[in-house]
């Protein structure tokens, strides 16, 4: 528990003092109109108030990644918490504020269009399909989740015949929520939800204060993987706390408010003062998986945390989360619980496909204010997207191998992204700020190489090569930036 109010303490000072730190190498301007004042078109571009649009960014960010993702990376032991720690602050908000804020200084531009302004044409047209993809995987992994879990509850002995029917009324929801204006559905309910999944995690913070339970791993308990069934502690752990530390996603979600911020002085508080919100969300949900795993936590909630199939406990996220709501919180938890594993998902799956709306138009500068026009992008994203459900449905292993496919692919989009904001702070001459992300993206890079070299779904090389694999990507790296920064940058000065 010491560990776990240390890291929470880190996280704010890491919002008060860095996150001051990286606003000032932006400099934003209060005096420029932004997107949402100069192009309001009642669709896409709408000025709405700063706290709606800090809790649509906090929910289209988050959803259950910080929960199922901190969950996970909870078995690798006290190194989940230094983990989100350090790559909240250091890395995760100063990924989502400056792809954010580059936006907003973009006419509310998509990643694609940013990253191909300082990484190249090629690279543009590379990440176009690249986040098209990743947001369709979004799309249809967040369709089946939650539409199974609804199909259990209310299928009684046809649990998959009301799962395909739940299917269809989410993909009819998707369908809606990424035509109509994003102040109708998205701007009315959706902060509501983000209200609801910070409630909860205050809850939880305050059952793990007055409890103090016993046993939950400390630092000096050591950082060594506890759990090496998981993976290696380096690449897996920071492959599996996305949310909650650094992910890709966000940098195709921030447009959707950069579009919608009404001052550039307010991209702190939302954008960086957002992933900072769900890295505490991602500590608390760590440290309550960590009692649940390591300290004694699993006795303490009897026999309901055993899967009678198995004999074993319950070791799965949406399980997790549904036994702890209940225990600790009541019949309030067993509501929380439901929002968190079901509207969650399902709020992060159609603002992506409204991500990958957007991005598509501003590709083809096709106007988004004719309901005709998002028709004749919605309709081939939508089919594209049930090909990819019906493969995870009728393939035994379909969900797992698209989900794992998803998290790699989350993280390599991150690596993009944090090497277009260090070839822009490179190129804007700022000094040498250009290393609060070209850090970030040497790591994330060699995180995503070693992983994808060694996993299943990848090169499946043993285990004993991710040293040099990480070793020779840092070394490319480093090489590369320092041959380019001497020719592009220097060589101008």
């Amino acid at each position: 528990m010491i560990s776990f109010l240390i890291c929470a303490c880190a996280l704010i000072l890491g919002y008060v003092i860095y996150g001051f730190i990286v606003e000032r190498v932006f400099a934003p301007d209060p005096a420029r109109p932004t997107p949402a004042v100069s192009q309001n078109d009642g669709v896409d571009f709408i000025p709405m108030p700063t706290w709606k649009v800090f809790f649509i960014q906090l929910l289209n960010i988050a959803g259950t990644g910080p929960i199922f993702g901190a969950i996970a990376g909870a078995l690798f032991g006290p190194s989940a918490f230094v983990w989100i720690v350090l790559g909240s602050i250091f890395a995760g908000a100063v990924h989502d504020y400056l792809s954010g804020m580059l936006s907003v200084r973009g006419g509310g531009s998509g990643l694609p269009e940013i990253v191909g302004k300082y990484l190249g044409r090629t690279t543009s047209s590379i990440m176009l399909v690249f986040c098209v993809l990743l947001l369709l995987m979004v799309g249809a992994v967040f369709v089946y989740s939650p539409a199974s879990i609804l199909g259990t509850m209310t299928g009684g002995s046809d649990p998959r015949g009301a799962t395909m029917i739940w299917v269809c009324i989410v993909i009819v929801y998707y369908l809606i929520a990424t035509l109509v204006p994003i102040d109708k559905i998205i701007g009315k309910l959706y902060p509501l939800f983000a209200a609801a999944l910070l409630f909860m995690a205050i809850s939880l913070f305050v059952c793990l204060i007055v409890k103090w339970p016993a046993g939950i791993p400390e630092f000096w308990d050591g950082l060594g993987n506890r759990n090496p069934s998981s993976g290696a502690l380096f690449p897996c752990l920071f492959v599996s706390i996305a949310c909650g530390a650094i992910s890709g996603f966000h940098a195709t979600q921030s447009p959707l408010m950069a579009r919608c911020i009404k001052n550039e002085k307010l991209g702190r508080p939302i954008f960086y003062g957002s992933m900072i919100t769900e890295g505490l969300i991602a500590l608390i949900w760590a440290a309550v998986a960590s009692y649940y795993f390591y300290g004694g936590g699993i006795s303490d909630f009897g026999a309901a945390a055993v899967n009678p199939a198995t004999g074993k406990a319950f070791t799965d996220a949406p399980n997790i989360v549904s036994l702890v709501c209940k225990e600790w919180l009541g019949v309030a938890g067993s509501i929380l619980a439901l929002l968190g594993v079901v509207i969650a998902p399902i709020t992060s799956g159609d603002t992506a496909l409204r991500s990958a709306r957007l991005i598509i138009a501003d590709s083809f500068k096709l106007n988004q204010k004719p309901l005709l026009n998002r028709l004749y992008i919605c309709v081939p994203l939508f089919v594209i997207t049930a090909a990819i459900l019906w493969y995870s449905i009728v393939d035994k292993d379909g969900f797992n191998v698209i989900w794992r496919y998803f998290g790699w692919s989350n993280q390599t989009l991150a690596c993009f992204t944090l090497w277009a904001l260090t070839v822009f702070l490179a190129k804007e001459r700022k000094g040498c700020a250009y290393l609060m992300t070209l850090v970030p993206a040497i790591f994330m890079t060699a995180v995503c190489i070693s992983y994808i070299a060694t996993a299943k779904i990848g090169f499946n090389l043993p285990a004993a090569s991710i040293p040099w694999v990480a070793a020779a990507t840092v070394s490319v790296c480093v090489l590369w930036f320092a041959l380019w920064f001497r020719t592009r940058v220097r060589g101008r000065r």
